[in-house]
């Protein structure tokens, strides 16, 4: 499952992730319909629905700040939302990365993406940095 965060959550962008992905893609604001939603509650949804990938362009309230799960997996875009529309093209390539093919090997890691690379960080917080 796909989350995305409801800053991305325009329908051109949802329809581009269904296009590739499998599983099921939907909005934060799908798992707690008619409510604001605060950064602070993320985590609380995300152990709600059985490992869900979250998918957000909120990267300084989210990387090096929310502690990492097994149960779910964080993807942090560095975009301005005037660009948006590239995040499906960037979560696809992080997805098609070997080691992050499938929900089992990205639980538990929190992934800071750009369109030159990615880092990420899992339990013991120490980041590792790859080129794409």
């Amino acid at each position: 499952m796909i989350v995305l965060d409801e800053n991305i959550h325009d329908a051109r962008i949802l329809d581009s992730v269904r296009r590739w992905y499998r599983g099921q893609v939907l909005s934060i604001v799908e798992l707690r319909p008619q409510t604001i939603i605060k950064d602070d509650a993320i985590s609380g949804l995300l152990l709600q629905v059985q490992a869900p990938t979250f998918v957000t362009i909120n990267v300084g309230d989210f990387w090096r700040k929310i502690a990492p799960h097994p149960r779910y997996c964080i993807v942090t875009i560095v975009l301005p939302q005037q660009m948006a529309l590239q995040v499906p093209e960037l979560l696809r390539r992080l997805l098609r990365q070997n080691s992050f093919r499938t929900k089992a090997q990205r639980m538990g890691y929190i992934f800071r993406v750009t369109p030159e690379n990615f880092a990420y960080y899992t339990h013991n917080l120490s980041i590792t940095d790859q080129n794409w």
